[in-house]
């Protein structure tokens, strides 16, 4: 996968999982539900795994101390045009 399919993957994940959050706060006890958030979730990290791996740490906070300054930056890595 390309950084721009990775992207849309992964940012497709992150809102079915928020979503899926906000639905278990009023309902907390459908189970059901509570699968399909942790798969989703575990979905959404193999994706953010496979991001990280092939583009590049996605956020600073994700980065060790300077490692985030360190290039190649995000868009000058190969393997990772839009």
């Amino acid at each position: 996968m390309n950084k721009a399919e990775l992207t849309r993957k992964l940012a497709a994940a992150d809102f079915a999982l928020w979503d899926l959050h906000l639905y278990l706060d009023t309902h907390p006890g459908d189970l059901a539900a509570v699968g399909l958030y942790n798969k989703l979730k575990k979905n959404a990290t193999n994706l953010r795994e496979e991001y990280e791996q092939t583009c590049g740490k996605l956020t600073a906070a994700d980065a060790q101390g300077v490692e985030w300054l360190k290039g190649p930056w995000p868009w000058e890595k190969c393997g990772c045009d839009g």
